[in-house]
């Protein structure tokens, strides 16, 4: 290194220090990036930027990785720990020269040749100051950032203006060992390194900041332009409708733009970013982000991102955006129910990057042409999109069936021809409390849902605090194009002639695709202290439990999903029982009291009802368990054969309503794996003959086991109301008998305190039905009505011997009782 280029590293040390703030992608660089500590390092930088290498060395040396500003010594020869592709602007020349660095990469892989010890790693790393887009029409701010190289003036202000928005972006270690072994000279593996590293470079640019912004009038331009478009303004035009109004159908297609558009400015996700950490750190104490790689890997692949997650509360709006914001990526848009367009928040969503939609495109040809062109704008304009598959925010805690709506107008882009590949990714949002949840139960109970406002907003922004911790997962993502071809293989030679006409497997293969889109939400679930703890107590039958009881039930709960994991996706916090449950207790959600004997832990008063939906975000991890205890515990002994039998049975059920993603083989896999683990765990006892016996009730075990076989007893019990009215009524329709098992299930809440309100909720019981009829459990008639038959009557006895004693001689005198 020079003596000038130390003298300059020495004398902005203190400068950059105090000026930079910077942000190191990913947070775990050994884990998910395969840096070797041991091993030497080589960064290699896009630019010759002293401020980026002190930069550089503060996210190093709180990594504990080597110092990029040091030199290294590889087999008796000194290299510079840092190289880069372009020197830095001159200060009157708009283009910047290239380095020497294809020299140096040809000596490295020279000397690995001569030497078959060395073996240096070559980390790229994208040094970004702000995260603005370029502009169609450059203004001031682009005169200073908008540089690939910029001179050291323009660098100045860069480091002023946006030194706390600074972000180091590692890469994966490259081998200089395996580089070597590839074909060609020293020199030309050298220049194929450095012009991928250039793409590479170029990639994360545009993963960071996102494509150039529309401007209005090209926005207009694009869109009214369109044939689709062009189409539905001349039927509006020509329409009586039209006529009578006399309403300019372009003018009116203006005003849906308007409506519609997004209106993105940087500095306002610079400004919320702080707004919001600040935020997170007042009412969270943490968040849990995990596999951001993935959708860090597809904006590497320059893949079109599309993220669908569940919806459980106003605030994964904010959440999913500050979270994809610190992963390094740029920030969706997202598409937003019309209700949320109210001043201020309508404007301060929209310039965050919020598009807005109708509840109900109501037959509104030209309202719905100019929503699809802006969608496939986005998609082609090279935009990331953020929508909510559900359609509106889960009350109950449970995924609910999905809206195909933006998922089919999204297929159709792609149909059209999407200019990138196109990807969807799944993703579970949990949290250990949700604002939202009291008013949610109200809704359930039949009041009307409150229209946002205000007042509103500031109510619930005056009462944040002790929300525990926030949980996002990126699930495997679904590759359109892929599916596309794995669903309909011919649809080539089956597409209309005009593109904006749905083929006749369309709804079906669309269909399909909300579906796995569902499974994989649910794959990827956060256990968290709050739902397991709700779990517990809910399960218990006076919803009281001592501390010690608590922590061992939840000890062995967590150790069973740990040795049989439910998928490889879902995660589970690094922490013991007593820990997760300290923590949990600390949110103060809980009745804690002390009697002779110990702590005891309950609900707070009326509070058991919240916890369902705590409990729901998390059932679907113990259905199967759940399963088997109830069949072990609902007899003096069980072979382990007839529990696989009963779990083929029920299996489709529980997967249709709880959005479980294994296939049945899958399944009772996972079920025999789960009966040893139990076991293993004393959770069970296993004779030679294959009987299985809950644990003897001395044993610590059985309280855990006793627990686990009555966490699935209300979905038993809403099942078993079903079938029981159709075997009273032979056939019935439909709407009756969602109409009568609505109101026996009310009946059963009432008389024997369920806590759930999705006990008797129409859509649970309406799934559960067309699952019954999916699998072939129920007939149907000539005219529609829906038939008992010999299936269900066996389905029936099964599901009875599940169900509690009281519940099932109450249901056998359904008659009289209703």
């Amino acid at each position: 290194m020079s003596w000038m280029r130390k003298t300059l590293l020495s004398v902005f040390h203190y400068p950059v220090k105090l000026l930079v703030k910077d942000h190191s992608i990913p947070a775990n660089v050994e884990s998910e990036l395969g840096i070797d500590r041991s091993k030497p390092i080589i960064y290699l930088l896009p630019t010759n930027s002293v401020t980026d290498q002190l930069a550089l060395r503060m996210a190093t040396q709180r990594l504990g990785l080597p110092s990029p500003t040091a030199e290294i010594s590889v087999a008796g020869k000194t290299y510079p720990s840092s190289l880069f592709l372009r020197k830095t602007e001159p200060l009157f020349v708009k283009t910047a020269s290239h380095t020497d660095v294809d020299a140096v990469f040809s000596s490295l892989f020279h000397l690995h040749r001569d030497h078959d010890d060395v073996d240096v790693q070559v980390v790229p790393v994208f040094v970004s100051w702000g995260r603005a887009p370029g502009k169609g029409t450059p203004g001031l701010s682009d005169l200073i950032a908008h540089h690939a190289s910029p001179s050291w003036l323009r660098k100045l202000f860069i480091v002023l203006f946006l030194g706390r928005d600074n972000f180091i972006n590692f890469s994966k270690a490259v081998s200089a060992r395996e580089m070597s072994t590839q074909r060609g000279s020293d020199e030309s593996i050298a220049h194929k390194l450095v012009r991928v590293a250039s793409t590479h470079f170029h990639r994360k640019r545009q993963s960071m900041t996102g494509p150039t912004l529309l401007e209005r009038q090209e926005l207009y331009n694009a869109i009214l332009g369109s044939e689709s478009v062009k189409e539905a303004m001349y039927e509006s035009q020509h329409s009586k409708r039209g006529k009578k109004k006399g309403e300019d159908p372009r003018e009116t297609a203006k005003v849906y733009i308007n409506e519609i558009a997004a209106d993105y400015r940087e500095g306002l996700i610079r400004f919320g970013d702080r707004i919001l950490t600040r935020i997170w750190n007042k009412i969270y104490n943490g968040i849990s982000v995990g596999h951001a790689e993935r959708i860090r890997e597809l904006a590497a692949n320059g893949h079109e991102i599309i993220y669908v997650p569940c919806h459980r509360s106003h605030m994964d709006y904010m959440l999913l955006t500050y979270v994809i914001y610190h992963e390094g990526m740029v920030t969706p848009h997202i598409a937003a129910g019309i209700n949320l367009n109210f001043w201020p928040a309508g404007p301060i969503f929209r310039r965050s990057g919020a598009f807005f939609l109708r509840r109900s495109f109501a037959g509104n040809q030209l309202y719905t042409a100019v929503f699809r062109e802006y969608l496939e704008l986005l998609f082609n304009k090279g935009y990331s999109v953020k929508y909510y598959p559900e359609g509106g925010r889960s009350r109950t805690g449970r995924l609910i069936p999905p809206k195909t709506g933006m998922l089919a107008m999204t297929m159709q882009a792609v149909l059209k021809g999407v200019k990138r590949p196109v990807s969807i990714v799944p993703v579970y949002i949990g949290y250990e409390n949700v604002m939202e949840v009291k008013s949610y139960l109200s809704e359930l109970k039949g009041s009307g849902k409150k229209k946002e406002s205000n007042l509103q907003v500031f109510s619930a922004i005056r009462k944040l605090r002790d929300y525990g911790h926030g949980y996002v997962n990126f699930g495997a993502p679904i590759h359109l194009n892929q599916f596309l071809e794995q669903s309909v293989p011919n649809w080539r030679e089956t597409l209309p002639a005009d593109m904006d006409k749905k083929p006749a497997w369309l709804t079906p293969m669309v269909n399909e695709l909300a579906n796995e889109v569902m499974l994989r939400i649910n794959r990827n679930a956060a256990i968290n202290g709050m739902a397991l703890v709700s779990l517990c107590l809910l399960s218990s039958k006076t919803q009281t439990m001592t501390e010690k009881e608590l922590i061992r039930a939840m000890g062995n709960y967590l150790t069973l999903l740990k040795q049989a994991p439910y998928s490889e996706d879902a995660t589970i916090p690094d922490v013991n029982a007593k820990t997760m449950l300290e923590e949990t207790l600390a949110l103060k959600r809980f009745n804690v009291s002390q009697d002779g004997y110990g702590t005891l832990v309950a609900p707070l008063k009326d509070a058991a009802v919240y916890l369902t939906y705590y409990r729901n975000n998390i059932l679907h991890l113990f259905a199967l368990p759940g399963v088997i205890q109830a069949a072990v515990f609902s007899r003096p002994s069980i072979h382990r054969h007839e529990v696989l039998r009963l779990m083929a049975a029920l299996y489709p059920l529980l997967q249709k309503e709880l959005f479980i993603y294994m296939t049945q083989d899958a399944a009772l896999t996972y079920t025999d794996e789960l009966i040893n683990t139990m076991i293993e765990q004393g959770l069970l006892i296993c004779q030679d003959s294959g009987e299985l016996f809950p644990p003897p009730s001395s044993e610590r075990a059985f309280h855990s086991a006793w627990l686990l076989s009555r966490c699935m007893q209300e979905t038993f019990q809403r099942y078993a109301v079903v079938l029981t009215i159709m075997a009273r009524e032979r056939v019935i329709s439909r709407n009756n008998l969602e109409r009568t098992s609505r109101q026996v299930a009310e009946r059963l809440s009432t008389l024997y305190g369920m806590n759930s309100p999705e006990f008797f909720d129409k859509n649970v019981l309406s799934s559960f039905i067309s699952a019954l009829r999916e699998n072939h459990w129920i007939d149907s008639t000539e005219d529609g009505s829906l038939k008992y038959c010999e299936e269900s009557d066996a389905l029936r006895q099964d599901v009875l011997t599940l169900v509690w004693p009281e519940i099932t001689q109450h249901l056998q005198n359904v008659d009289a009782q209703c």
